[in-house]
């Protein structure tokens, strides 16, 4: 069962994002979101400092046209893990950066951060999918929010197969039919609820979705206010290794 708090672990230190003589270059948009990505990673309490510096790092100097910061929450038996996804869409790129921590003692003083970014060109992004769920639809009015969003975004051509027992339809059939399934062409998933996350973190993650699909599509994205479109930069390949991403099928 996953659980998603957009809280700060308890016993995780606090430290405040470079102020104004140590800003990140490229980690303030503005773009229609709630807030900016710095103040989204200073909400989020996840290291923030570690969490910016590496995002900046893989950024390269480019700036942030759309950003979706998502902190989660599993449990695992008698312990909390907790770790942190961010997406930062540039005018060429998808930057994914990924945060897990461990605890290396039972009285939690030795800790360490695992960091994994990934740089992939939006021209190699296959499918963005969006999912909704709204509550009450046979009472549903335009102005009744998204309850729950769950984003999908593809590129590697990786594929997720789901089997299952195949049936007829008859629940007093025994007879054997084989396998079902369905295929689904998946790199990400995140699910970001209302409940867990707020009414404005599900509308931040719509306007991220729609300025990667208007980039993606080689239609007009929406470009960082007071700055000038520039010309993609070469990019020398993909960096970091796969995320390792703690979320549920």
């Amino acid at each position: 069962m996953e659980a998603m708090s957009s809280q700060p672990p308890a016993s995780q230190p606090q430290a405040s994002v470079p102020g104004r003589h140590g800003q990140h270059q490229g980690l303030h948009d503005h773009s229609a979101q709630g807030q900016s990505l710095e103040g989204a990673l200073q909400q989020a309490g996840f290291y923030p400092r570690l969490v910016a510096d590496v995002v900046a790092d893989a950024l390269d100097g480019r700036d942030c046209v759309a950003h979706l910061v998502h902190l989660e929450t599993h449990f695992d038996r008698a312990e909390v893990r907790r770790h942190i996804t961010v997406l930062v869409l540039t005018e060429d790129m998808l930057v994914i950066t990924h945060v897990d921590d461990q605890q290396l003692d039972e009285a939690g003083e030795q800790t360490v951060a695992q960091v994994s970014t990934e740089s992939v060109p939006v021209t190699q992004i296959r499918s963005v999918v969006l999912s909704y769920v709204y509550a009450q639809p046979q009472d549903y009015k335009p102005s009744d929010p998204v309850r729950e969003l769950t984003l999908s975004i593809a590129w590697s051509g990786g594929q997720r197969l789901d089997m299952g027992p195949a049936s007829c339809g008859d629940p007093q059939c025994e007879a054997d039919h084989g396998y079902s399934g369905t295929i689904a062409q998946e790199d990400i998933v995140l699910r970001i609820s209302a409940e867990a996350d707020g009414l404005q973190a599900v509308q931040d993650a719509k306007l991220f979705a729609r300025a990667l699909r208007a980039v993606n599509t080689g239609s007009t994205a929406p470009a960082p206010h007071g700055v000038s479109a520039l010309p993609p930069r070469a990019r020398a390949g993909v960096f970091g290794t796969r995320l390792s991403r703690g979320h549920q099928r």
